[in-house]
């Protein structure tokens, strides 16, 4: 139950034991364009993860033509807490989740700051209360990738019985500025090995580190990354998370609609050497955090001189610059992200079933996440299974290689 109401002043002020048994959280679920739009006014005054934002909740809704709801929790007649999800089938199971699916990571829900000292246990149940009732369809709610916390205010839905994702994610502390964070992260070789990719790139025409400011700088570099993506999967016989139209179309989208704000919540970072892109980086900003969503390389006679290492180098230099904390790598463990991390984070995952169908569904998810994370917690078990993965196909990962 909610136990604080909000003074005069827009701060929060306990409650009498009167009041507050009088004062119960309403919930509702919608699925309309006001919804959606209700969602983006209040993200504009709430704190949430990236893949929470309005943008990426409305494009998604709109480009992946996705079965969403909005579930918003309110208190004295205002949101304190929505979920933006969208509901798909898995084999025989109706499953919401949050919009976007693997594409978001480090989740937190859009919250009130005021309200999140005093979320409880309960608020959280009853909005999934207000999700069964309106889609009795769904056998689980699945809340994956959880931060703990974000810039120190905690997730709101770890009020829920969870458990820890499988893969970890890494990020670089960024406390005292670059030249800190070289020394603590073998900065000498770092630095000789970033003037000697200099001079290989000066021997082939030079280079440029490029910030996409338009739509063309936009549509030139996801058409340089999606073609990375595409034989990079392809050679490890994987499925390409990047290549469904409609995904293609959502992050083009997202990233220029980001170009229209004063200090855009999405940004693209490329490498350009002898006229091409030859890495390509998508990263977003987040209270103190700039967070790495996805990168590529291009696997072409210039590999060899690392361009992705070279382009994260510039890039982790630059967010020190801007008076970031920390830069999140997101989600994956990779000898490439190891070389600069000093942080890892835990995500959780909860698993919220809604019938006795999504409560066996749980249970395989639970079974199978504790199988990941033993084989990923084991270095040379998850060695195995990674030349298993490659295989026939015959080309390991690099280093400096992406996720």
């Amino acid at each position: 139950m909610v136990d604080a109401t909000a003074a005069s002043d827009g701060s929060r002020l306990p409650r009498t034991a009167e009041a507050t048994a009088s004062f119960m959280p309403a919930a509702t679920v919608r699925a309309d364009a006001a919804a959606i739009a209700a969602y983006r006014q209040f993200g504009a005054h709430s704190v949430h993860g990236p893949s929470q934002s309005g943008d990426w909740v409305s494009t998604w809704a709109d480009v992946a033509g996705a079965d969403a709801i909005i579930a918003t929790l309110s208190a004295e007649g205002r949101p304190v807490l929505a979920l933006a999800l969208e509901v798909c089938r898995k084999g025989p199971f109706t499953v919401a989740r949050f919009i976007g699916g693997s594409h978001a990571n480090g989740n937190f829900p859009a919250s009130d700051a005021r309200w999140l000292e005093t979320a409880s246990h309960a608020d959280v149940q009853a909005l999934l209360a207000s999700i069964k009732r309106a889609r009795p369809d769904i056998d689980l709610v699945a809340f994956e990738r959880l931060l703990s916390d974000l810039d120190g205010l905690p997730n709101p839905l770890l009020k829920l019985p969870s458990s820890p994702s499988p893969n970890v994610a890494l990020a670089v502390n960024l406390n005292g500025g670059f030249e800190a964070v070289l020394g603590r992260t073998s900065g000498k070789k770092k630095r000789k090995r970033h003037r000697s990719q200099q001079r290989k790139y000066e021997a082939v025409g030079g280079h440029k580190r490029v910030l996409a400011t338009n739509d063309a700088d936009i549509d030139a570099m996801f058409d340089a990354f999606f073609a990375m993506k595409k034989q990079r999967f392809g050679a490890m016989g994987i499925t390409d998370v990047f290549g469904e139209p409609q995904v293609r179309r959502f992050f083009r989208t997202l990233f220029s609609t980001a170009l229209k704000q004063p200090e855009p919540a999405f940004v693209l970072h490329g490498l350009e050497v002898g006229g091409k892109y030859r890495a390509v980086t998508g990263s977003s900003r987040v209270g103190s955090r700039l967070v790495c969503e996805f990168g590529a390389i291009a696997d072409d006679e210039l590999a060899y001189a690392s361009p992705g290492e070279f382009l994260f180098f510039d890039n982790i230099e630059e967010a020190c610059k801007q008076g970031f904390a920390v830069y999140d790598f997101s989600v994956g463990d990779e000898p490439y992200k190891r070389q600069w991390c000093d942080i890892e984070i835990r995500h959780a995952d909860v698993l919220a079933p809604l019938t006795a169908k999504g409560s066996a569904y749980a249970l395989a998810l639970r079974m199978a996440s504790l199988i990941k994370r033993a084989i990923k917690n084991n270095a040379g078990l998850w060695a195995v299974m990674k030349r298993l993965r490659t295989g026939v196909r015959g080309k390991a990962p690099t280093p400096a290689e992406e996720d």
